[in-house]
């Protein structure tokens, strides 16, 4: 019986951006939080794997997700044009390969780009404990330059967080929230100072029983050949310590009323 491993991966950034199927040429859109081919990716690029390489056990490794922190949203809209004023052209390709121009001319191209902003994942990827720690070790060592989506999109560190034999969903439990001291703040104030002493985190894990049905499992990352099948995973919540003390105990009778202030 082949023995596994657990790699734990901190994807924390200012911006990270999960491409999925809506992406089209001029609006790029991201995902809520990591898919399995930006991962896979990841470690891909880590191992210095090429794109036209077969994925070989990469394409066999269980995932989980664990959402500490889910960002906000950002939009990022500006205009291409061509620097010497010419019209642009298409994304259509001709025999030769070469873009073709567009029907009627156009001068200026409106895109947008989403990203989420200061967002907190862990992400627990499962196999083979040989591989697993070849994985770990390029991780933290990676061949090519790491990013969170795209490649304007670094990670910061610690990226990596350890390698267990802990089973995914038990790894994804034991690890502390991933939330930083301003982030925690910011929690807290939005708690009006009376932060809980835990907090219930979604996760999303790789499930062949699962109810759900995701397009982000990755079978070729060849350029021009981009392949994707699906997965099943299941949902669950995750309950966390917040570091906070527990709120104090309100006495029988005294419990709050929320409609206390409109007098009802």
């Amino acid at each position: 019986m082949t023995t596994t491993a657990t790699l734990l991966l901190r994807l924390a950034a200012p911006l990270q951006s999960w491409g999925d199927h809506r992406a089209l040429l001029d609006t790029r859109h991201t995902a809520a939080q990591p898919t399995k081919s930006g991962v896979i990716g990841l470690l891909a690029a880590a191992l210095g794997r090429a794109r036209d390489e077969p994925l070989g056990q990469l394409a066999d490794l269980t995932m989980g997700v664990r959402v500490d922190v889910p960002g906000t949203l950002l939009r990022d809209y500006h205009t291409v044009s061509d620097h010497r004023g010419l019209p642009l052209l298409s994304s259509n390709l001709t025999a030769k390969g070469l873009q073709k121009p567009t029907s009627k001319p156009r001068y200026i191209q409106p895109t947008e780009r989403f990203y989420l902003q200061d967002a907190a994942f862990l992400v627990g990827v499962n196999g083979p404990a040989a591989f697993m720690k070849e994985a770990a070790a390029a991780a933290k060592a990676p061949a090519c330059i790491l990013s969170l989506g795209r490649r304007s999109c670094p990670p910061t560190f610690p990226l990596v967080l350890g390698l267990t034999h802990t089973p995914l969903l038990a790894a994804l439990t034991e690890q502390d929230w991933l939330a930083s001291p301003h982030a925690r703040t910011v929690w807290q104030k939005r708690n009006r100072g009376a932060a809980p002493a835990t907090i219930d985190v979604p996760a999303t894990l790789d499930d062949p029983d699962g109810d759900t049905t995701l397009g982000d499992q990755p079978t070729s990352f060849a350029l021009g050949h981009h392949r994707h099948t699906t997965r099943r995973v299941t949902h669950h919540l995750i309950s966390l310590s917040t570091g906070f003390p527990p709120a104090p105990h309100t006495p029988a009778g005294e419990e709050h009323d929320p409609l206390a202030l409109l007098g009802w």
